[in-house]
């Protein structure tokens, strides 16, 4: 896009009725930090929109002056594109309408997965939330996401009615499969690189009981237990979804879980997890009925900012070649080795811009870097490890690194759909998402 000479952003406080953080100002440190705090975020402003009509008013000052604007709900997967924008927080958008009968619910762009998922837990439903309860519904929703539930019901994006959306001119406009059915494809998936989401229609799904937890065990049962997991998952009903994770923090011993969770009732979830009681006795065992608003108690995320160095990638089976190169050496630097199980509703069609993931599972990979050399022995190991295994060479949206684009997670043919829509609706560039659409 054309930029055009800085107007004095101070003339933003007339513009819009949200808090305005310029450099300079005794909370912009922390207003324009990410989630992620080893990712450089050098931007122009930060404005907390007051509701809807403060996104409009904010991307019709932007577009009038040549300025982009990017959308960061909570600051979560944060690459580096907002330097030299207008940053956009989106937290006071948290509304909550629940139909419980109709099975939907409406929340703005700054509901939080937890918040979500607390108010539809009386009504005997769920959203489709994914390990952290922080990150916000509409950032993971945009860019396909991954869910504890993806294995029963697909992509989260797959969830998405309708949603309100301000358009690069600074338009507010409803948007579905029948108003507008290109724009519609690409917010179900598409990333956050076209228009700014102001709240979203979602479809809720019945879940009348929830088992889950984790399972702990010292790195020395490593194998018995990776076998175990994958016996087990490749016999799992949809319902069922299990996470392998190798664990190795500083000044501890090195451990592996099992993270599980079970859409029914205990007693059918402990018969299909029977395998893991041949197991070595485990250091804990935190399986127990849950409510869906206690999910984030499983893998127990920070829910304050951090630095961090992650990788993702997906992979196209998990045989013994595969397991033995995830085991046979120690994971560190790296504190967490994570293999999430896919398949199931994730391989069904999906008129999305993912489309089915095939791939039958996931692999994460992350570190927290202390330093500089540290960083690059983070990613040195995580480079040998995607190298070692059998890995399709594509990743989920919401997991790409910042060096990544959309060609690392889409097909081709998305991609040069989601290009002609980028040039059709933002031929200014004034909206700028966390992956970029034309690169």
């Amino acid at each position: 896009m054309t930029i055009l000479p800085h107007p004095d952003l101070s003339s933003l406080r007339d513009a819009v009725r949200g808090d305005v953080q310029l450099p300079g100002d005794p909370g912009f440190d922390q207003a324009h930090r990410p989630w992620n705090l080893a990712i450089p975020q050098s931007v122009l402003a930060v404005v907390e929109a007051a509701d809807a009509a403060d996104v409009a008013a904010l991307v019709r000052f932007a577009a009038a002056h040549g300025l982009p604007v990017a959308a960061q709900p909570s600051g979560h997967g944060a690459t580096g594109r907002a330097d030299g924008a207008v940053l956009l927080r989106t937290s006071r958008l948290d509304g909550i309408e629940v139909d419980p009968l109709a099975r939907t619910a409406r929340i703005g762009a700054g509901v939080r997965s937890g918040d979500l998922q607390r108010a539809v837990a009386p009504h005997g439903l769920t959203a489709l939330p994914g390990s952290s309860p922080v990150v916000t519904v509409t950032g993971a929703a945009l860019g396909g996401g991954l869910s504890w539930f993806g294995r029963a019901f697909g992509w989260m994006a797959d969830s998405i009615l309708s949603a309100e959306i301000v358009a690069a001119d600074g338009t507010p406009r409803h948007v579905s499969a029948t108003s507008d059915p290109e724009l519609f494809w690409a917010l179900r998936g598409g990333g956050g690189d076209l228009v700014i989401v102001t709240s979203l229609e979602l479809r809720l799904h019945p879940a009348p009981a929830l088992f889950g937890g984790r399972q702990l065990w010292p790195a020395t049962a490593a194998r018995q237990v990776a076998l175990v997991f994958r016996a087990v998952t490749e016999q799992a009903p949809p319902e069922l979804t299990l996470w392998l994770e190798l664990l190795s923090f500083p000044g501890n011993q090195p451990l592996i879980a099992i993270d599980s969770t079970f859409l029914g009732e205990e007693s059918a979830a402990r018969r299909l997890l029977e395998a893991t009681d041949s197991l070595p006795a485990p250091l804990s065992d935190t399986r127990a009925v849950l409510g869906v608003d206690e999910l984030g108690s499983i893998t127990a995320e920070p829910v304050d900012p951090g630095p961090g160095t992650s990788r993702a990638e997906l992979l196209t089976r998990l045989d013994d070649e595969a397991l033995a190169a995830l085991l046979e050496t120690p994971i560190a630097p790296l504190m967490t080795a994570q293999i999430r199980h896919l398949g199931a509703a994730f391989a069904q069609p999906s008129d999305s811009p993912h489309g089915p993931l095939d791939e039958p599972y996931g692999l994460y990979l992350f570190g927290v870097p202390s330093s500089e050399e540290a960083a690059e022995e983070i990613g040195h190991r995580q480079a040998e490890l995607a190298d070692s295994l059998p890995v399709s060479g594509r990743t989920p949206l919401t997991l790409l690194a910042p060096s990544q684009d959309l060609s690392a997670a889409l097909p081709d043919a998305s991609v040069q759909r989601l290009r002609r829509l980028k040039h059709e609706r933002d031929p200014r560039r004034t909206v700028r998402g966390n992956v970029g659409i034309m690169g």
